[in-house]
């Protein structure tokens, strides 16, 4: 599913208009994306929880080179764990 079928699906269930619905996706997706930024969680009972992890840094090889082992940083990344209701329909 894409982003415009998303908007569109919205659109369909709650009875508004493909711009409403893109209005709502979007400003969804925006307040998600803006909180897991300050780092927070944002958990939504039933569907899941996304929340900010952080990767320790490591040693890696250069794929061009592999006898060169090369620093890897440590980073902050995104992650997403579903809630039981999601996963039950899933299975």
């Amino acid at each position: 599913m894409t982003k415009a079928d998303l908007i569109n699906a919205v659109a369909k269930s709650a009875c508004i208009s493909k711009k409403q619905a893109n209005v709502a996706v979007a400003s969804t997706l925006d307040a998600i994306g803006n909180s897991l930024s300050r780092g927070e969680r944002v958990q939504i009972v039933g569907f899941g929880t996304f929340e900010v992890r952080a990767r320790a840094p490591r040693k890696g090889r250069n794929p061009q080179d592999p006898k060169k082992i090369i620093n890897i940083p440590g980073k902050k990344v995104p992650a997403f764990r579903p809630g039981k209701t999601l996963k039950d329909k899933v299975r």
